[in-house]
């Protein structure tokens, strides 16, 4: 017995965006986060390894978003992140993500910039 291509399982990566979507705000707007000092992340987004990042450094705040991006709920996504510096190195930010994290915030979010001359804009 043959299955359809119409009634086949999402992929790995559907299922991925999916998930990721489901977890976004509506709107930029709502990321809060602090913008200066440290954050400690709680056990259910940093489960491995490190939990204290510095905003004032780049590659700790880089670190910061690109974990709570990958592993943050809804609600963790608004505390700890923080509008204007997500859009501020977002067109790095998403080099070290996965594509369906990326496209997820990208597909709801166009206003975020894609390459490094739109952020200079």
């Amino acid at each position: 017995m043959s299955v359809s291509p119409s009634s086949s399982a999402p992929s790995a990566y559907e299922l991925l965006r999916r998930q990721y979507s489901l977890r976004l705000p509506a709107s930029l707007d709502e990321l809060t986060g602090p913008a200066t000092g440290t954050v400690e992340l709680p056990l259910h987004v940093a489960w491995s390894g490190r939990r204290t990042y510095g905003l004032d450094r780049l590659r700790s705040r880089m670190s910061l978003y690109r974990t709570v991006l990958a592993e943050g709920q809804g609600q963790d996504l608004v505390a700890f992140l923080n509008r204007d510096l997500l859009v501020a190195q977002w067109p790095v930010l998403r080099t070290l993500i996965s594509r369906p994290l990326r496209e997820a915030w990208e597909d709801r979010f166009p206003e975020l910039p894609t390459d490094k001359a739109a952020a200079a804009a």
